[in-house]
């Protein structure tokens, strides 16, 4: 059984940082990319970032390139996302999500082709 459980959400002011990390079990964690996604209230999920199976290729939303960071340990089975310059429209629910294809040649960046996803984590940034 697969299960991704983030951990790191919480409340900060705008301009600071936090780092969300995601550890995954019952999967072959190295074999497959990785993607983090966020839903604030009344709005739909949205893509964030995301990170190849290798961890050689990575993706982010236009919104966050450059503030965000998307990486992974596959010793640990974890990817975390560091996520700097933190803004008030960053509010929202962050959930992990693992794609189902293994060895997936690109990154992929619609929430359609994750199977498996987290909990989900809040953060809150206050102005």
């Amino acid at each position: 059984q697969v299960q991704l459980v983030e951990s790191g959400g919480g409340l900060v002011q705008a301009g600071g940082s936090l780092r969300l990390s995601c550890a995954a079990s019952g999967l072959t964690f190295s074999r497959y990319a990785m993607g983090w996604f966020r839903q604030a209230p009344g709005k739909e999920r949205e893509f964030v970032a995301a990170i190849s199976w290798s961890g050689g290729s990575t993706a982010y939303a236009d919104s966050v390139k450059g503030r965000f960071t998307i990486s992974r340990d596959n010793a640990e089975k974890t990817v975390y996302l560091q996520m700097n310059s933190l803004r008030p429209e960053d509010t929202a629910v962050y959930y992990c999500a693992a794609d189902p294809s293994p060895f997936r040649r690109v990154v992929v960046t619609t929430f359609d082709k994750y199977n498996y996803w987290g909990q989900g984590t809040q953060i809150t940034v206050s102005s």
